[in-house]
């Protein structure tokens, strides 16, 4: 780079496409590319070491894909010497070396980092340029005005709206197969056997890059949760491709028969993964869906897999972004339903008896994943019915997996998983007793358990069930009209006032114990 520095081009930890809006007029001779690694990114919640490791070995790796390109680059280690530690502190050392006429950014995915570069900039004297992200089908100005009007926002209705919009799986205006869903194919638990047989996933040896990353975040991050062992996520767009592709041909055509199964010690099923890599901006929906609905016009696929899949892509998960933007800040503190509980310490050492959510918090921690039933039905529905505050499973959540980057994780938590919005984004609360978790997993884990899900008293009591019944008593009158929960809420006239009492008492205890 020659003279002096045109545009400062701030490329972020989850902004790693080299195509971004941020380079449409990038100029080798007169623009830098500025990234930072910083500790409050992994510190602001008590972020795991394998999510951690992700996000710095795919920055490492896409400052050298631009360097390769002969973009020059401004990247700040972690250990660097006189590393301020905060985004903000970088940028501002950043300006004041460079003297930009301009600072160039791609929207961010993180309000709070919105937030702390604009404030940044600011007080140098620059108006940070913000520029539409791509990567997604839906700006958030045409959610907005997709929303505009609607007491209510359903997503249904809006992936019926993108599909059309974007001629997804659709012959003319009516869906292929003239069907806009197919969950009643889809979503069953495994026969008595378990799953016969489980494609291997797509797995990445450390480079020496991502080596070099995993001994700096073991010796950086020491006391902050989960395990390095066994890290083999992609970390560069060639990685992420081969791992699309992998899934495509070996685990879209069961994806939808068994989207919604679990088994114990079975992590991965038929679940793509590929969320992390998308998340990052290594891949993008675009082709990931095109990629699904070529397999099933190829034959290789049949439909109520390739629109099971397509529906998270497309629809929910373009939904909840919008969801994002148009509700911060705001959401954040959502607490509709007054939950005050603490997050039990389990949660973060997976000790608990309960084999269901022991399995799905020691994977979560050993690998930094767990599908979207162990988060919803599971580890979710576990804080929702004992009425964990909000915020914490939020900063939970986003602490743990590795595909968890704000706007898709505090919608998908606050607002589908705990109700904290009180219904915006979801119709109802997502409540189940033990038995859901039984027939999902084919009983398996109950089996391992030593409760039994059927029973919501006593000693062999499942936790989950008790609760359940207890969530339906504490919020009787809001729900007892409710559309969908209604039919549920009208199960405690059943109920004596003797069993009120018991269930309540015994709930409460269960609530206090955990709380020490």
């Amino acid at each position: 780079m020659k003279g002096a520095v045109r545009s400062l081009v701030i490329v972020l930890g989850d902004q790693l496409d080299l195509h971004s809006s941020a380079f449409d007029d990038f100029d080798p001779e007169r623009d830098l590319v500025w990234m930072a690694e910083v500790r409050e990114e992994s510190e602001h919640v008590w972020s795991s070491r394998i999510r951690i490791a992700l996000f710095l070995s795919a920055m490492r790796h896409h400052a050298r894909a631009l360097q390769d390109l002969g973009r020059p680059v401004d990247y700040v280690r972690l250990d660097d010497a006189g590393n301020t530690g905060s985004l903000a502190g970088e940028l501002r050392r950043a300006l004041a070396r460079w003297q930009p006429r301009r600072v160039v950014l791609t929207a961010p995915g993180d309000w709070r980092v919105l937030k702390a570069l604009r404030g940044a900039a600011a007080a140098a004297g620059h108006a940070i340029e913000l520029r539409d992200d791509r990567h997604f089908f839906c700006t958030v100005r045409e959610f907005a005005a997709f929303s505009q009007g609607r007491r209510t926002l359903r997503m249904e209705v809006f992936y019926r709206h993108m599909r059309r919009h974007h001629g997804l799986l659709m012959n003319g205006d009516e869906p292929v197969g003239d069907r806009w869903n197919f969950d009643a194919e889809n979503q069953r638990p495994f026969p008595p056997g378990g799953p016969a047989f489980v494609p291997d996933r797509a797995r990445v040896p450390p480079d020496d890059i991502t080596r070099e990353v995993l001994a700096l975040v073991e010796q950086a991050f020491p006391q902050h949760p989960g395990s390095l062992r066994d890290f083999d996520w992609p970390v560069t767009r060639e990685q992420a491709l081969h791992a699309l592709e992998r899934f495509i041909a070996e685990r879209l055509p069961e994806f939808g028969l068994w989207q919604d199964a679990m088994w114990p010690g079975e992590p991965w099923l038929w679940h793509a993964q590929l969320a992390a890599a998308m998340n990052l901006k290594l891949i993008g929906p675009r082709e990931v869906v095109a990629r699904a609905e070529q397999a099933w016009r190829a034959g290789a696929a049949p439909l109520a897999s390739v629109e099971g899949f397509i529906r998270q892509v497309l629809g929910w998960r373009e939904y909840v972004r919008g969801i994002y933007w148009t509700q911060m800040p705001a959401l954040a503190t959502a607490n509709a339903l007054e939950a005050d509980q603490p997050l039990p310490a389990f949660y973060w050492s997976g000790e608990t008896e309960l084999a269901c959510l022991a399995d799905a918090l020691r994977q979560t921690l050993r690998l930094g994943y767990a599908h979207h039933i162990q988060r919803l039905m599971v580890t979710g529905l576990f804080s929702l019915l004992l009425g964990v505050r909000p915020a914490q499973i939020h900063e939970w959540y986003l602490a743990v997996y590795v595909d968890a980057v704000e706007w898709v994780e505090l919608p998908n938590t606050l607002g589908m998983s705990q109700f904290a919005d009180g219904g915006r984004m979801t119709s109802k609360p997502y409540v189940a007793s033990g038995a859901y978790i039984e027939r999902m997993s084919g009983g398996q884990h109950c089996a391992l358990c030593p409760y039994q899900p059927a029973v919501k008293l006593g000693p062999q009591a499942c936790p989950y069930t008790t609760l359940y019944w207890d969530f339906l008593l504490r919020h009787r009158t809001r729900f007892a009209r409710h559309p969908r929960l209604g039919a549920q809420v009208r199960h405690l006239d059943r109920l004596s006032a003797q069993e009120t009492r018991a269930i309540q008492t015994q709930a409460q205890a269960l609530r206090e114990r955990l709380a020490r």
